[in-house]
């Protein structure tokens, strides 16, 4: 189970990084063709799409790396049970949180699509469509922080260090 979440993750932050490469041709395109002298519909569209999707997407493989900013002022002062009892409580309510994204997010795919919502731009794109990323994405941050509070309620939870805390770019 380990090594498919795990891929789980990494795919994730592959279409991920995909969806970035998107951008940088959305965004190359609309230049090129701007200084050549044709115009290409839809290219700001297309570049937020693959935009919302980089960000979405890359969600859980940016938990599971400890890459997200956490305030611990408090927590790195905790220790034993106290410690424990108060990553239980955060991580309970970020998958409370991230559930109920999750959920609202797939649904607005859903409703998108049975209602043949489109984009009000002249590419005309189904919403459903750019949709799904968002979806996908916040499943599967859902399914990492329900593996973060399982990892932590048995114990297992690998936690930023000190030095982790002090990294800064």
């Amino acid at each position: 189970m380990r090594k498919f979440l795990d891929f789980l993750y990494d795919a994730s932050a592959w279409l991920a990084a995909l969806a970035m490469i998107g951008v940088l041709l959305m965004v190359l395109l609309s230049i090129v063709s701007r200084q050549v002298g044709f115009h290409v519909p839809g290219t700001d569209a297309y570049a937020g799409y693959c935009m919302a999707a980089a960000g979405f997407l890359a969600l859980a493989h940016t938990l599971k790396r400890n890459e997200h900013i956490r305030v611990t002022l408090l927590l790195g002062r905790l220790h034993g049970k106290a410690r424990h009892g108060l990553e239980m409580w955060a991580l309970s309510a970020g998958v409370l949180l991230a559930g109920l994204f999750a959920v609202y997010a797939v649904r607005l795919a859903w409703n998108s699509r049975a209602f043949n919502d489109i984009s009000t731009g002249n590419d005309a794109t189904p919403l459903w469509i750019p949709q799904l990323t968002m979806a996908a994405g916040t499943v599967v941050l859902l399914v990492a922080l329900l593996d973060e509070w399982v990892q932590e309620l048995r114990g297992r939870r690998q936690s930023a260090g000190s030095e982790e805390a002090l990294h800064n770019e």
